[in-house]
Formats: structure tokens, sequence, C-alpha cells
């Protein structure tokens, strides 16, 4: 349990590295953190490895802080180190902006699940979950299609915001065009960023003009996504490629309304967690949406976390469920 919680109020972003070993995933961290530094930004990483010694933070330098989660896969064995490791950084360090770099044997979704837990403790926004994948590598089990390793593959393609295609010039012209085709047909939403030694400009795959008190004169898009670019106008503006939505309570909302609202959430949101007080109670609960049911735990007064709720899901407009829930907000005003 975590006693001491951060007083922290900024909502600091989390970027998700995922890929398998020796796809390029430490490559891009160390850019993205000499990125966010020539920025005057203070990042901070968790280092996910499967043995018990972090050969990658070598690479990363004494000046970034840094967590360690040694000896298992975050996602699964050693997932509950997670939420405490992610607040204990934002209390030391007050990051502007935090990685996780997961091993590559990790399914990102449950990643998610487990940030979910910390969001209750800290404020955080899941930006883009970047997947790194290694064009030979991607070839060969794509063409075999069977295996452990083929469906982690998936997982890891299907879950991400960002898709960096790596080392492309290790392939044909003509198997890159079958990879592109691969990529688009697992994740139809997704960019895709063609690169050798993940070099891409860092804009282009941070969406950082969508990032509280940043912005930025245009979005850049890779050459494969121009293509793209004309008939996925439409779809972006109404239908968000987001894997988790955090959102944070401005006032109680009324425990009936609440409930009917999560009975009709979309089916592409899956799973749900957080802490909303109610109105017509004058009590706080923990609640939990799972397999289309919902749970409430009620916390006791002494308990100081911030009311917030988190949503995990696959291509669900973020829009549409901020938009309802401050509308449950805004009838709580109405009713006063």
């Amino acid at each position: 349990m975590i006693s001491e919680l951060t007083t922290n109020n900024k909502t600091i972003p989390v970027y998700i590295l995922s890929g398998f070993l020796g796809s390029g995933k430490t490559t891009l961290l160390v850019k993205l953190l000499a990125y966010w530094k020539s920025k005057g930004m203070t990042p901070a990483v968790v280092m996910n490895e499967l043995g018990e010694v972090n050969l990658d933070g070598e690479i990363i330098g004494k000046d970034v802080s840094m967590a360690e989660i040694l000896g298992g896969c975050i996602c699964c064995s050693v997932r509950g180190d997670l939420a405490p490791q992610l607040v204990e950084l934002v209390q030391i360090s007050s990051p502007d902006v935090i990685v996780i770099e997961a091993t590559g044997a990790a399914n990102p979704v449950e990643i998610l699940d487990g940030i979910a837990d910390t969001s209750l403790y800290v404020k955080l926004q899941i930006r883009e979950l970047i997947s790194v994948v290694d064009s030979i590598h991607l070839l060969d089990t794509y063409r075999k299609q069977k295996g452990k390793t083929f469906r982690l593959m998936q997982e890891q393609i299907r879950a991400a915001s960002q898709l960096l295609l790596n080392k492309i010039d290790l392939v044909t012209e003509e198997e890159r065009q079958e990879l592109v085709e691969c990529l688009r047909r697992w994740n139809p939403h997704a960019e895709i960023h063609l690169t050798n030694y993940c070099a891409t400009p860092p804009t282009a795959i941070l969406r950082e003009n969508e990032l509280p008190g940043v912005s930025a004169d245009h979005r850049s898009v890779s050459a494969e996504e121009e293509n793209h670019e004309s008939s996925e106008s439409n779809r972006t503006h109404s239908h968000d490629h987001v894997m988790a939505y955090t959102h944070y309570f401005s006032k109680p909302i009324n425990s009936v309304q609440f409930e009917s609202w999560l009975k009709q959430l979309p089916r592409d949101i899956y799973r749900a967690k957080g802490i909303v007080t109610f109105s017509d109670t004058n009590s706080r609960f923990l609640f939990q949406f799972a397999y289309r049911e919902a749970d409430f735990t009620k916390l006791r007064s002494s308990d100081r976390l911030e009311d917030v709720g988190v949503f995990i899901g696959e291509h669900f407009s973020k829009t549409e469920i901020e938009q309802s829930l401050r509308q449950l907000e805004t009838n709580e005003e109405t009713a006063e």
C-alpha cells in the first residue's frame, strides 16, 4: 500500500516504449531523452528488465532519474511494483515527462492497466504507446504466422498509437511494402514511421501540440502516412486512437447517473477504475469496471486521493468520454 502521496498537482504525460529485444527501443529512448532535455524539460524513466541487472540503464546516463523493475515483466510477475515505483519517481524527481521501457516480452495492454492503478495516486496521462518493430524479425514471424512470438508481436503492434518499422535498410522494397501492409492490417489507426536507427523527428511521434502548455507549429506525419492523410483526416477528428484516458473529476456526481453511464460505455472500453464522490450519498467510492460489470468499494474519509477515472480500451473516442463525464458534472450544477 502506498502511504505517502505526492503533493505535486501537475499532470505528467507518460509514454510507453514496446518492442522485442534488439528492435531499437533503447536507441529511441536515448533520442527522446536528448530532445526533452534540449527543451529544458526533466524526463524520468522506468526501466523494466527480465534479468536481475539493468544493462540498458548504463546507456541512459546518471542525469536522468530512473526507476528499475528487474527480475520479471511489469505486465505480469512484477506488475505490483509499478505503482510504488512511479509514485516514488514523481515524488523524488518531479519530472515533466515519464517514459516506461518495457521488456520485449511485455503485453502493452497489461502495462496500461498497471498505470491505471498508479493514476489513483498521482496525476498521470498516457500520451502514446510506441512500438518499435524489427523489420527482419517481423518479416520472418509474419510469414510463419505461428507461435507465442507471433501472437505477442501482434499484440504489441495492435496496441500501439505510433509504430516505428525499424531497420528498413535490411529488407527490399517489396518486403517493405509487405510489412507496411501487415502493420496496416493489424493496426489501421496508428501512424507508421519507416526508420533506420529509429531516426525520426521526435515531434513526429510525441504529438506535443496536444500536451498541456506545449504548442507546435504542425503535426508531423511519416511518408507512408501522408498517403493515407486525406482518407484518415475525418476519422481522426471524431475517433481518437487512445488506449487509455484519465479523467479528473471537478466535482461530485450522482451515483445513479454514473452507474447508468458505466453500463452504456462502448464495448471498445473493456476496463475502467477510479475514485468518485457521489453527491447523493455524500460518500467516496473506489470503482472497478470489467467484463461489462461494475463494482464499488466505499473508501474511508481519511483516504487522501483525488477523484479520478481511468478508461482503457481500443480505438474509442476520448473526446466523447470526456464530454459525457463533464455532462454528469454539469447535471449536478443544474440540480443545485
